[in-house]
């Protein structure tokens, strides 16, 4: 077997990162050149791109607090808040197509809501409601996966599907630095590698894996390095830099829908707030490693940024908040409406055909509930 020079698949040595840690000072011209065997090149994002990141990193914002709120009034079971990676979400949707297919795992509302699902739709599996509240194949949003990393062969097989069909679909997974570590994540990238499948997997690397630190998860200088085993182009961006993720997603979507195969992308972030609502980070985590990480916020760089290109106004600024506080103030009001239910719809989907069990026992609930 011949030798191959693995440097078409390594990441840059440092995250790709458009903005300075505080957003005051620009760092690099127009185009990025990443330090990195393969010296790649990332242009810029268009102003008007940007300008819809941050307003949809605002709304997400806030209707991440709001659902916040919404659990621990007990109108949600569990929330797990996004607070501080609203840039990769958001970017991660903006990357997209609309006939692109998005696979979000329980952390991502702030993705589902960026690409156009309504709030409460994103938030009734939460709730406990049927189904999974909105319609995957008009959203092309695959459901939101809870288990780590099993969603992500799907995304693969999607992808290999589409192509064979001839489309130039592109399916993007989005994954935690956890799921790196399950075998269905390595299974999927392995496959995604050998089909030359049309699939991104977006590795938001928030540093813990509920309390497990990622120093006790992975030994290697980047979780974007997991691609490189399996011929998969990888990269590590900012992933508190809008500009950034925006530039580098756009870059390996594009190249996906061109026939270049699959990437992964680590965006090295920070989950600011607990695991889920139930959760208490205090007991696992130092509060001025967190207090470092606010300081890094998405939202404040890309805000700084664009006021010092004159891009936005004070006007604009609250605008957009007041847009953000309307937004939180509809969920509030639909989600505290009970939903009405059918407990016949209990046994819909539950087989492909309906057995003569089943059929048996809608029966009885019905009686049961006609006669209550």
């Amino acid at each position: 077997m011949e030798w191959v020079d693995p440097s078409p698949w390594l990441p840059s040595q440092v995250p790709v990162s458009f903005l300075s840690s505080n957003g005051k000072a620009r760092e690099f011209d127009a185009t990025v050149t990443a330090d990195g065997p393969m010296a790649r090149r990332y242009t810029e994002p268009a102003p008007d791109l940007l300008l819809d990141a941050y307003r949809k990193m605002v709304v997400g914002r806030r209707f991440d607090e709001q659902a916040t709120a919404l659990a621990r009034q007990g109108r949600l079971a569990v929330h797990p808040s996004s607070l501080g990676q609203e840039a990769c979400q958001v970017g991660a949707a903006l990357a997209l197509r609309a006939t692109d297919w998005l696979f979000p795992t329980y952390r991502d509302c702030v993705a589902l809501v960026s690409r156009g699902i309504d709030a409460v739709e994103a938030l009734t599996l939460l709730r406990g409601d049927r189904h999974c509240g909105y319609d995957p194949v008009r959203h092309r949003t695959a459901p939101q996966c809870t288990p780590l990393a099993t969603h992500a062969a799907h995304a693969t097989g999607l992808a290999h599907g589409e192509r064979l069909k001839g489309t130039d679909t592109v399916a993007l997974a989005l994954v935690g630095d956890g799921a790196t570590s399950e075998g269905d994540f390595h299974e999927a990238v392995n496959l995604a590698g050998v089909l030359r499948a049309p699939v991104v997997f977006l590795v938001q690397n928030n540093r813990y894996a509920i309390s497990v630190p990622l120093s006790g998860q992975s030994a290697a200088p980047s979780l974007a390095y997991k691609g490189v085993g399996y011929g998969v182009r990888s990269e590590q961006v900012d992933g508190n830099d809008a500009a950034a993720v925006l530039a580098v997603l756009t870059a390996a979507v594009a190249d996906a829908r061109s026939g270049g195969g699959p990437w992964l992308v680590e965006a090295h972030t920070y989950r600011v707030g607990p695991h889920t609502s139930a959760d208490d980070p205090s007991r696992y985590r130092p509060a001025a490693e967190a207090e470092v990480w606010r300081g890094r916020d998405p939202i404040d760089r890309l805000e700084t940024w664009l006021r010092e290109e004159d891009m936005v106004t004070d006007a604009d600024i609250a605008a957009t908040a007041a847009e953000a506080e309307a937004y939180a103030s509809d969920l509030r009001t639909r989600l505290s409406e009970d939903p009405a239910l059918d407990p016949l719809t209990l046994l819909d989907h539950v087989f492909s055909t309906t057995t003569a069990q089943l059929a048996e026992q809608r029966a009885a609930l019905r009686t049961e509930w006609e006669g209550r």
